[in-house]
């Protein structure tokens, strides 16, 4: 079964979201902010990272894994780097806070490592790399989960989906690749369990160790690596970056909010900014990026496929057809306004 689209005029969703965030405590800018992240991810066709997360925000907010209104503090700045302590509250605030910081450090320095740490999901990380990539920056940033994931060779979760994005410059839209390291991101698997659809082969094993394409048996199993050893590799590599570097817990010590609404996950982030052209002292780099992004899009395309497009093409493609009114699976349009009703928000 594949639910219907509902399409919704964007106002509305976004006033909708963000009374129903401000209805358990969230301020208005926070709200504002949170709500909007997660509507810009559903407008790319990004349903895993959109307004399916409203409910289990809302729901980790009143059992007290999420705290509104937590006080950010800066724990540590040093030369081009700098620590967050984001106090468990909603993971947009605490990027945003590094947004700032990057933005100022790498004005002086050419460069920026920021880490934020005890924070919580963050939506999608493009919508945080684009914000900088169109401001001529270059930027990655990988945060950790909670523990889904089996690395290649076991049957056993260690690891999380250890999303990974980079957005490179080149004078308009951004070159962007915001990608979980799990071969399907969790929350696509929790919206196809929600739909009642299956996921493709190759994504998940039951609690068995057994391949499996049942959305529903997938969350009680596992989630494997994208790419064999190689793909396990880069998650791996992610776990360390993030939870490590970042000063988050690692999967493993994460009991995620998915599993206890009050857990405080303690996500770590971390956030690398570069300027090229205070690298380079010229704007080739941005110049050369655009005519790669042309050369690759101009490719001669292979049996079967239309046109070759670069990597965030096809979340362009799709927000620009939701530009005024944004289309949610039916399931998920459900959800968020029973989550709005039980809270005493209608619009």
């Amino acid at each position: 079964m594949t639910n219907s689209e509902v399409r919704t005029p964007r106002p509305e969703l976004q006033a909708l979201a963000s009374k129903t965030l401000q209805a358990v405590g969230a301020s208005s800018a926070e709200a504002e902010l949170v709500a909007a992240s997660l509507i810009d991810a559903d407008a790319k066709g990004i349903h895993s990272h959109g307004l399916l997360r409203l409910p289990l925000y809302v729901e980790s907010v009143e059992a007290g894994g999420i705290v509104p209104q937590a006080p950010l503090k800066w724990v540590r700045s040093a030369g081009a780097t700098a620590v967050l302590d984001a106090g468990s509250g909603f993971g947009q605030v605490g990027m945003r806070e590094a947004l700032k910081k990057a933005r100022q450090l790498v004005s002086e320095s050419g460069v920026a490592v920021v880490a934020v740490k005890n924070s919580t999901h963050y939506g999608a990380g493009a919508y945080w790399t684009d914000q900088l990539a169109r401001d001529g920056l270059i930027a990655l940033l990988v945060s950790t989960t909670g523990a889904t994931v089996a690395p290649y060779g076991s049957a056993e979760q260690l690891i999380g989906t250890n999303p990974l994005s980079v957005s490179f410059p080149t004078g308009d839209r951004p070159v962007t690749a915001d990608l979980a390291t799990s071969a399907g991101a969790f929350g696509k698997i929790v919206a196809a369990a929600g739909a009642g659809d299956q996921i493709p082969e190759g994504w998940a094993v039951d609690a068995n160790g057994e391949p499996t394409t049942d959305a529903a048996t997938a969350v009680q199993g596992a989630l494997i690596p994208f790419g064999g050893h190689k793909g396990s590799a880069i998650a791996v590599m992610v776990e360390l970056l993030a939870g490590a570097g970042g000063g988050g817990k690692f999967a493993h010590e994460t009991v995620d909010i998915w599993t206890d609404r009050s857990s405080q996950i303690g996500t770590g982030n971390l956030l690398i900014v570069i300027d090229p052209v205070f690298v380079h002292g010229t704007e080739a780099p941005i110049s050369r990026a655009s005519e790669f992004r042309d050369e690759l899009r101009q490719l001669r395309p292979a049996t079967g496929v239309e046109r070759v497009l670069a990597p965030g093409d096809p979340e362009a493609i799709k927000a620009s057809s939701n530009v005024d009114t944004v289309g949610l699976p039916q399931h998920v349009d459900e959800a968020i306004r029973a989550t709005a009703s039980r809270v005493g928000v209608t619009i």
